[in-house]
């Protein structure tokens, strides 16, 4: 096949940052590795060396070895291009539902399973933008500043799995959603002008959501009772609950119901010292008039 007289090239943007194997991820390394092997074994099967592969599924050579190797996780396409080309009915590309999951950190995997479950969260933030809320370029922008630097290809990662997350705003039956941010902040124009005015429309768009509730915490607020940092709480349709602090409990998940009083409490207290809704929607688009 041909493109404008030239012959099609493999795919170079399949070895992009984001889509190396977490070495420390055990699991991650475990479905990477048999999915490697099971491509590898019926690759063979069929007579077909790693070269005329990767041409079939449009792929340099390398890629496939380190595919089939587990050190590269493979992308949708590669795997639906793979069951065709291998017969393998489905089988092959089946296994994605598995492998993008590996794709984003272990820590965040379990965060997002806590939050896919929850019927209710809470969420004060203090220094960021929730990451429930950040859009792909306020996210890579936050990411990328931090010191000393992840690698881009741990960016990328760490971008893809804060996205991730946010399946959540599509969920039915929605979930009840609490934010409370910090006026400075919103201030804060992270990442340059045009990604901070995306990230300020993103907030607006979310706190008009009918099952969203998005307060500002103002800077002229003479008591504040977050000064202890991030608070997170989410609670499950049988009645359980978890939540976090950065300053209760050495900053570990907590679950006893004493304990989550504590952070109940001062949760609620920041809300009340916030601005109201109508009022922080009213001052985001402030602000968004301004830039």
């Amino acid at each position: 096949m041909s493109v404008d007289g030239e012959a099609a090239r493999p795919r170079d943007d399949a070895d992009e940052p984001g889509w190396e194997v977490d070495p420390d991820d055990e699991w991650g390394v475990a479905v990477i590795t048999t999915v490697g092997r099971q491509l590898k074994l019926r690759r063979e099967r069929a007579g077909m060396r790693a070269a005329e592969f990767g041409k079939a599924v449009g792929y340099g050579e390398d890629m496939v070895y380190k595919i089939e190797g587990g050190k590269r996780i493979p992308r949708e396409d590669y795997l639906d291009k793979a069951d065709e080309v291998l017969g393998a009915g489905g089988l092959i590309a089946a296994t994605w539902e598995d492998v993008k999951k590996v794709r984003y950190p272990k820590r965040v995997r379990e965060l997002g399973l806590l939050e896919a479950k929850a019927v209710e969260i809470g969420l004060y933030e203090c220094q960021i933008i929730a990451g429930l809320l950040q859009t792909p370029e306020h996210a890579r922008a936050v990411i990328g500043a931090a010191q000393p630097p992840y690698s881009p290809d741990d960016v990328e990662r760490m971008v893809a799995a804060r996205l991730a997350r946010q399946s959540i705003f599509e969920r039915d039956p929605a979930p009840a959603l609490s934010f409370v941010l910090e006026e400075g902040v919103l201030r804060r124009p992270i990442g340059g002008t045009m990604a901070w005015r995306q990230q300020l429309e993103r907030l607006l768009a979310a706190g008009r959501l009918h099952n969203v509730v998005l307060q500002v915490m103002p800077m002229n607020c003479h008591t504040h009772s977050g000064l202890d940092g991030r608070i997170e709480m989410l609670k499950f349709a049988d009645g359980t609950a978890v939540g976090r602090s950065d300053g209760a409990f050495n900053g570990r998940p907590i679950s006893e119901p004493k304990h989550l009083r504590i952070l109940e409490l001062r949760y609620g207290t920041i809300r009340a010292q916030a601005l109201s809704p109508g009022e922080s929607l009213a001052f985001i688009e402030q602000l968004l008039g301004e830039t």
